[in-house]
């Protein structure tokens, strides 16, 4: 019986990486579906490509996204927020048509990147409003005193339970993010992955459902067939406990910080709580009815308060 089970399981991985090598490279859109008229562009930051997009006029505002996705997911609250400042959304290494390097993917890599991004594009006086890991990232800069930074939006940030919090999204999540560690079987499981499956998982961080438009998921998909993609995800996931660790950084940051929580987000009211009292000064909203994708479920109230929090600082 075990040199079946183990016959077997040799053919699934290997079916793995051929599913992997004969799945279609995704070509980098001319254009966004749901704003085509707004230039895409990429920095260049010393030889790490990003993608991003700027709108607007105003105060500089810099939007960054959630672990495996990209700037699209900001597409609602974009539109809004342009009427009021210069927006910028970036898709983070690894994510979207970002460039995917060979590297550690740790908290420390995506604040370096960030940090670059602000510098290469010149950026001055900016809000970082960041949803999950983007709310962690733009924290640590903010406690590293970034001289960039002006405010923190920090959206459902992820920062807690060892970055295990997306496993109480769903069972399915549960199950996937549970064995995405156990040699093998992980990395066989993500080379396996499906429209179906990414659909479920991104939906588990949603409180309406229906939230997710249609063609961002399958973009979302057809991403993750990137070269290099799954083991850069593989990466960031083995780094997950890090960023509750960063949070012994807060108590440094020294500027404005608005905690905005989708009531239905992962993480529990008690690991809010403790974000609140290690900001100094730190402000903290809870949207009603809300998931932990607070820009595609409740964008209307995710712009109403940034522009309450940028008002108040006088930058809006």
């Amino acid at each position: 019986m075990l040199p079946l089970l183990a016959a077997g399981l040799v053919a699934l991985v290997a079916l793995s990486y051929i599913v992997e090598a004969l799945r279609p490279q995704p070509v980098p859109p001319a254009r966004l579906d749901w704003a085509p008229d707004l230039p895409l562009a990429y920095a260049d930051l010393g030889g790490l490509r990003l993608r991003y997009v700027t709108t607007g006029r105003g105060p500089a505002l810099v939007l960054l996204h959630t672990l495996r996705t990209q700037l699209d997911m900001f597409q609602k609250v974009i539109p809004a927020l342009a009427g009021h400042f210069t927006v910028y959304a970036v898709d983070l290494p690894g994510h979207g048509f970002s460039d995917i390097p060979s590297a550690e993917y740790s908290p420390e890599f995506f604040r370096s990147a960030v940090e670059r991004f602000l510098e290469t594009l010149r950026i001055e006086d900016a809000v970082l409003a960041g949803e999950s890991i983007g709310g962690s990232i733009a924290l640590l800069l903010a406690a590293r005193h970034n001289p960039r930074v002006r405010a923190v939006v920090a959206i459902n940030p992820y920062d807690y339970d060892r970055g295990r919090g997306v496993r109480r999204s769903s069972l399915l999540a549960n199950v996937l993010f549970g064995i995405s560690n156990v040699p093998v079987v992980g990395g066989t499981v993500m080379r396996l992955r499906s429209l179906p499956i990414i659909r479920r998982v991104i939906q588990g961080g949603l409180y309406r459902k229906e939230s997710l438009p249609e063609r961002l998921a399958r973009e979302l998909n057809a991403v993750g067939n990137r070269r290099g993609h799954y083991r850069a995800l593989m990466s960031l996931i083995r780094h997950w406990p890090e960023w509750e660790s960063a949070r012994s950084e807060y108590g440094s940051v020294d500027r404005p910080v608005l905690l905005l929580y989708g009531d239905h987000d992962w993480s529990r009211p008690d690991e809010r709580e403790a974000n609140r009292q290690a900001v100094p000064g730190a402000e903290m909203r809870i949207i009603g009815g809300a998931g932990h994708f607070l820009a595609l479920d409740a964008p209307e109230e995710l712009v109403r308060s940034v522009l309450e929090f940028s008002r108040a600082l006088g930058t809006a």
